[in-house]
């Protein structure tokens, strides 16, 4: 189910999901920039070589940002991996994005690609240090709670106080649960990349809970994905230990 949202924003809907893996598929890419490139001109040659470093040193850390070249053959770009994934894992995560998302965006000179583990992005464009609310989409579970209002609350609740974590953080990422009962609790998770301040990833991140009634009401799962935050909750444990 797709439904088309102001600003680029996409919906769509997602069955019940184990434990993300480095192998899996992208969950979702934007192509985007005004103008064009091919691999042969010097943005294209420029693009590669800000990938490939994207590559080496973003896992060390789990975020990293450059550019390359001069005027109109300058390029942006930044990857982020999610706070809890390992190194081994990062650097896969990015080293796969990197090569998908020159291939489903093959000439656009701008382009965001997000896994489960990671998120990639670059563009002609300078935009570090500023939110980005353009590109981002919605996640959730098909199934729904049978307490609508009451489980809304506790959502809501437990992501605000995960996103007060991140933004207070370094690395601007935070996981939490709640108790739900006796014999069930409710997991969230907050990040934001890492060339925002703090005063913007809360700003951000505010921003994406707001659409929790948009994206996600009464349902037993659910993301708002973006390329400067995203937040996420679920019934089930969803990060690494």
């Amino acid at each position: 189910m797709f439904c088309s949202k102001p600003i680029l924003l996409i919906c769509f809907c997602l069955l019940l999901r184990l434990r993300g893996t480095v192998s899996s598929s992208p969950l979702f890419h934007f192509c985007f920039s005004e103008g064009n490139y091919t691999s042969h001109t010097l943005y294209g040659f420029n693009l590669n070589n800000l990938l490939n470093s994207l590559s080496k040193t973003t896992p060390p850390t789990g975020f990293s940002l450059g550019s390359n070249g001069k005027g109109q053959y300058r390029v942006n770009g930044l990857a982020l991996c999610r706070g809890d994934v390992s190194t081994e894992d990062c650097k896969t995560c990015v080293a796969e994005a990197s090569t998908e998302i020159r291939q489903r965006c093959p000439t656009n000179k701008g382009a965001a690609i997000w896994y489960d583990y990671c998120l990639l992005k670059f563009s002609n464009l300078e935009f570090f240090g500023e939110i980005d609310n353009q590109y981002r989409f919605y996640m959730w579970n098909v199934q729904e709670v049978s307490n609508p209002a009451e489980f809304n609350a506790k959502v809501k609740y437990l992501l605000n106080a995960v996103s007060r974590k991140a933004y207070a953080t370094p690395k601007l990422y935070a996981t939490g649960e709640l108790e739900l009962g006796a014999s069930q609790k409710l997991y969230g998770l907050a990040q934001c990349s890492r060339d925002l301040s703090s005063a913007n990833c809360q700003s951000c991140l505010d921003q994406a809970i707001s659409e929790l009634p948009n994206c996600c009401d009464a349902k037993r799962g659910g993301r708002v994905v973006g390329a400067s935050c995203n937040f996420r909750y679920e019934l089930y444990p969803f990060v690494n230990a």
